[in-house]
């Protein structure tokens, strides 16, 4: 593998011929980041220690008191300058993701673009952070309420979108005049890195102080540091539910504030009238695009009985022609699973749907060959089940895909799809307007994303993203998102000679 692009990235060269993205030299502990792709050693990033928190902390601290003075719309200048900057990036940007996370090289380029395209957005908004104006009870009074920045804003991203996640929380939340520290997924190390030293470079041409964006680096117990941390009122963080459960419980125990974005059970309905041109591009690459590793990949397939065995039948035939291989090759459709441990989730998956009595319409395996040295290549299954069954009601991330069937009308396959512990991403394939609507409306989906004849996949940055129930309610990047990341004030002003007191009370001074 030529990794000549993690020189633009300005990734330092070790002397034994490896990259090294070390934030601090200080450390005598590092994180080995292996390539899914090949197996072999990308780099080495040093892992933070409790002091160079505490210091951290401290510049943070500081620089927040330069950051916040400073007009939103200057603030936004500085996020247009990034987003240039992950322009001339992007190349190289996006084959690092490729190669240390696994996805497409067409996804990590789209991964790049995601954090370019929510810089755009930041800087617009830069100029909208908006309050409302009230009318009084009182005469010659005057209401209105406006929005300052919080402070630290702590930043817990996962593997599979291991730079857009960020930039999703980070750009935004810099124009509202937070400072941010991230904690990027240690599997993914360089990514956070060579986005930092991007940044680094454009506060550094401005005069600005570093503090106003840090990574740390670590297991869990460094995330923690971040969670019970009465400094950082604000902890954004994206994963399973089993972790956010985890952070959630830190953070309110000293009553922070949590942005939570977790797990997906992600369902599309098929109803009788849906076009199977767009079911069969929608399912398959929402089913294993990202290898089946995204939160809103497409799980589960509720299908009416009047087409079941058609719609089975033509994605069979879809799964028979996937290309798996390196994901730096385009021609490519799926490249390999982040690491060995999500290869034995995977086969586990599979075990049990059959041990609870499902069937496998393509049964996946471990891919062997000289193509496929790393061992985290595996081919994406099928699988006829119930919504009950409770391999069904996890959330597996590997490319597994649940066909359920559905009788009678569709608030039969609505019920069923809501009847999982998530609720990220949703969607219905239909050509008939009731349905849609119905599937829309309160009585509909109960996720936080609802789609008609669109995929449950992906997400524009201009809407709202996050789901409900074990998603964890949080809601990151578009619409008014920009509002977790403020503080609302609300101000009265007096400008008469007097001060009417309410319930009529009065002092005869």
């Amino acid at each position: 593998m030529n990794l000549e692009f993690l020189k633009t990235l300005d990734l330092e060269t070790k002397n034994d011929g490896t990259w090294s993205g070390q934030v601090s030299h200080g450390s005598s502990e590092y994180i080995s980041s292996y390539s899914p792709v090949d197996g072999k050693l990308i780099g080495e990033v040093s892992v933070t220690t409790k002091d160079q928190y505490e210091a951290i902390i401290t510049q943070s601290k500081e620089a927040f008191k330069t950051w916040r003075t400073m007009p939103a719309p200057k603030r936004g200048e500085i996020v247009r300058q990034y987003g240039n900057e992950l322009r001339n990036h992007k190349d190289a940007l996006g084959k690092l993701v490729s190669y240390e996370m696994g996805k497409s090289l067409q996804e990590g380029w789209g991964e790049v673009q995601e954090m370019i395209d929510i810089c755009d957005f930041a800087v617009g908004l830069s100029r909208q952070l908006y309050g409302l104006t009230m009318h009084s009870e009182r005469p010659s009074h005057r209401m209105y309420e406006q929005w300052h920045p919080i402070g630290a804003v702590g930043i817990i991203s996962a593997f599979n979108f291991p730079v857009a996640v960020w930039a999703w929380n980070s750009m935004i939340a810099m124009v509202c005049g937070d400072v941010c520290i991230w904690k990027g997924s240690e599997k993914t190390p360089m990514c956070s890195v060579a986005c930092q030293k991007i940044l680094n470079k454009v506060l550094k041409e401005n005069n600005l102080p570093e503090g106003i964006s840090n990574i740390i680096t670590g297991n869990a117990e460094v995330g923690q540091w971040m969670t019970k941390d009465t400094r950082i009122p604000l902890i954004s963080a994206t994963g399973s539910s089993r972790m956010g459960k985890a952070v959630g419980q830190d953070v309110a125990a000293r009553l922070g504030r949590s942005l939570l974005e977790l797990g997906g059970n992600n369902a599309i309905i098929i109803t009788p009238s849906a076009d199977l041109k767009v079911v069969l591009t929608g399912a398959v690459f929402g089913a294993v695009g990202t290898c089946g590793q995204r939160c809103t990949s497409t799980r589960r397939l509720i299908i009416h009985e009047d087409i079941y065995d058609k719609v089975k039948e033509v994605l069979v035939k879809a799964y028979g022609q996937l290309k798996i291989g390196d994901p730096l090759e385009v021609t490519n459709h799926i490249g390999p699973l982040i690491d060995k441990d999500s290869v034995n989730t995977y086969l586990k998956a599979i075990e049990q749907v059959k041990e609870q009595g499902g069937t496998m319409a393509v049964e996946g395996n471990v891919l062997s060959g000289a193509n496929y040295e790393s061992g985290c290549y595996v081919s994406p299954s099928i699988a006829e089940v119930t919504n009950d069954m409770s391999i069904v009601q996890h959330e597996t991330f590997g490319p597994i895909l649940y066909l359920v069937k559905y009788s009678g009308d569709l608030s039969n396959a609505i019920a069923i799809q809501n009847d999982v512990p998530q609720g990220l991403s949703s969607a219905i394939m239909t050509n008939h307007l009731k349905d849609a609507e119905a599937f829309l409306s309160a009585a509909g989906s109960d996720c936080g994303i609802a789609n008609v004849n669109i995929g449950t996949s992906g997400a524009e940055i201009g809407g709202a993203f996050g789901g409900e129930k074990e998603t964890g309610g949080g809601r990151e990047s578009g619409s008014d998102s920009w509002k977790a990341y403020m503080r609302r004030q609300t101000n009265t002003i007096n400008y008469s000679d007097t001060v009417p007191l309410a319930q009529g009370i009065e002092f005869n001074f």
